[in-house]
């Protein structure tokens, strides 16, 4: 079966640790990893890994598209240059197109008010309140949190953010999905065993 591509968003300062654990058994369960700059332009980590967008944001439609991930970047709390990533996920929102947002990519969300009416969570709950966004309410003291198609995460849940990605897209379920979870989260060797199991299926 051919899956559209999970468009991962890239932009200078963007923190690359986030996103890995997603993106790496996104693509071994067949998704192809696209990456959105603001242009074609080369962006630069914050880990100093320097990126090549495959295409730019302006070109990105979600009806050609699986999910958009955001990950945290410095630039978010910086001023608006990441703005249209934020109403780009808009757009994917309103077409019913997941997208994924850890770390200060949530503060971007809620300055565009996609945070008012739905559940989420993030670094800490003063974090996004000092956007003035307003959905203090529907804040979720958890490591991960999906509402829909919206997943959101703080930047120390690299795992949980993954786990509830492959739930919403249904790379894992199950049994299957917590091994992996406790796999990568807690070292649990048996975890390891389950997935063996599963892979021989």
């Amino acid at each position: 079966m051919t899956r559209k591509p999970v468009h991962h968003a890239v932009y200078d300062t963007y923190a690359d640790w986030e996103t890995g654990h997603a993106t790496a058994y996104l693509a071994r369960a067949g998704y192809g990893i696209r990456t959105v700059g603001p242009s074609r332009e080369p962006v630069t980590s914050i880990g100093g890994l320097r990126v090549r967008p495959a295409c730019a944001l302006e070109d990105v439609r979600p009806a050609d598209s699986s999910l958009l991930i955001l990950p945290g970047a410095d630039l978010w709390d910086a001023g608006d240059d990441l703005a249209p990533f934020a109403r780009k996920a808009r757009e994917f929102l309103d077409a019913g197109v997941p997208v994924a947002a850890i770390c200060g990519a949530t503060a971007g969300l809620a300055r565009e008010g996609l945070l008012d009416e739905r559940e989420h969570t993030s670094a800490v709950s003063f974090y996004l309140a000092a956007t003035g966004y307003a959905g203090a309410e529907r804040y979720v003291d958890a490591d991960a949190v999906t509402d829909g198609v919206l997943v959101t995460a703080g930047p120390t849940e690299p795992v949980a953010f993954a786990r509830e990605i492959f739930r919403l897209l249904g790379v894992y379920e199950g049994e299957v999905l917590d091994a992996w979870y406790r796999l990568f989260h807690d070292s649990d060797p048996e975890a390891y065993a389950v997935l063996e199991r599963a892979a021989a299926q």
